[in-house]
């Protein structure tokens, strides 16, 4: 049990002994680069998703990246995401050569409008991107009939959505790549890593390729037991391999992925509840049949209604013990994107005001009860406390 005045790490990952063991064993072996686990942990993902494909990455941005190109994005090519996500989803766009184009959210659940990417279509958008932000479902029946009437790519960015569902359906399977994130903050986790599925056999084939060099298929086999495999660099590939190393991590991770998630709806359950009083935005209730992964719990802090603004929130959190993120800034925030882009923050108000008041709340299985009191008490600390003296 952690101390009461011990620094809560946002975030911080439920390592468990067979973890331990298997990345032990991995070091045994002397086998540490890309090999039979990882063949191991692609087939376990496949199979959790209940697809025949996967290659596993050594980032979500990396599978962005291949994903974008295996779509076919050339150079001027525009690709419609959200502002509401992490750099690299805009990032991976540029890097594949093709034009990142924002369409606002809906204010409600946070996700990419569908009426706002009609809009923004153009005779050179060639694919939509959206992000199953916090871990809830896009509309994709929207989005998949937008995708279907201009003939567009769908490439879903489920860095927070391991385990989200969409009327029967999951999450990176129903576009025609699902990207996936096992950073250390997320819902399972190999330390840095990703995955790509892909609808056709053929895309992942090539994704696998991009991702070792451009070398020919499996050829981290050439240094096995069977003896030297010469190899052939069959496109210009990047070095974006997951190691053994990662995989012997998440391998049993994924045999966790349901009773954590069942602990993050537990902590979920209690926020809001706790907080139901208090002057400040509470996520949208989950839509119906849908399955929301419980990645990110956040909380609008408004200074007009809460009294303080959101950064000091930030630092009042920060001051009593509890680490807290900001999932996210807007990317039309950031002075790159308005110096390479001309984005204005203006021009999508509600990813905006989102991004200037959102505050992410720990929200990990490792969170024992106490724990998630502590953050509870601290929250209504410096809210209620602040307005009451304000």
């Amino acid at each position: 049990m952690k101390k009461r005045n011990e620094f809560l790490v946002f975030g911080a990952p439920t390592i468990e002994r067979p973890e331990i063991d298997e990345v032990s064993a991995v070091m045994e072996s002397g086998w540490l680069g890309t090999g039979p686990r990882v063949a191991r942990f692609e087939q376990d993902f496949s199979a959790y998703k209940g697809v025949e494909h996967a290659a596993a990455l050594n980032s979500c941005s990396a599978a962005l990246h291949l994903a974008i190109l295996a779509a076919g994005i050339e150079p001027g090519d525009e690709v419609i995401t959200t502002p509401m996500t992490f750099c690299a989803t805009a990032n991976a766009i540029v890097h594949a050569g093709g034009v990142p184009v924002l369409a606002d959210v809906d204010p409600a659940t946070m996700n990419i409008d569908p009426a706002q990417v009609r809009r923004k279509i153009t005779a050179r958008t060639r694919a939509i991107l959206p992000v199953h932000f916090a871990g809830r479902a896009c509309d994709m029946d929207a989005l998949c009939a937008i995708a279907a009437e201009h003939g567009l790519k769908l490439i879903e960015d489920c860095a927070h959505a391991i385990e989200t569902e969409y009327r029967g359906k999951k999450a990176g399977t129903i576009g025609d790549f699902g990207c996936f994130s096992f950073y250390v903050t997320k819902n399972i986790v190999t330390g840095e890593g990703g995955m790509v599925l892909a609808r056709h056999e053929e895309d992942i084939a090539r994704i696998k390729v991009l991702g070792l060099h451009g070398m020919s298929k499996d050829a981290w086999k050439r240094f096995s037991d069977a003896g030297y495999k010469h190899y052939h660099v069959v496109d210009c590939g990047f070095k974006y391999n997951m190691m053994d190393l990662q995989a012997a991590i998440g391998i049993h991770q994924l045999k966790r992925v349901e009773p954590y998630w069942r602990r993050r709806s537990e902590i979920w359950q209690r926020y809001m509840e706790a907080f139901a009083d208090l002057p400040v935005g509470l996520p949208a209730p989950v839509e119906a049949n849908t399955r929301h992964a419980y990645h990110l719990f956040t909380l609008l802090v408004d200074r007009d209604s809460a009294g303080l603004a959101r950064d000091e929130f930030l630092d009042r959190m920060t001051a009593v013990g509890i680490g807290v993120g900001v999932h996210y800034l807007s990317l039309t925030e950031h002075p790159y994107y308005q110096q390479t882009f001309a984005w204005r923050p203006e021009d999508y108000p509600n990813a905006t005001r989102i991004g200037r008041q959102t505050v992410s709340l720990p929200l990990s299985p490792k969170l024992a009860d106490d724990d998630v009191a502590r953050v509870i008490e601290a929250v209504r600390g410096c809210l209620v406390k602040r307005r009451g003296s304000s």
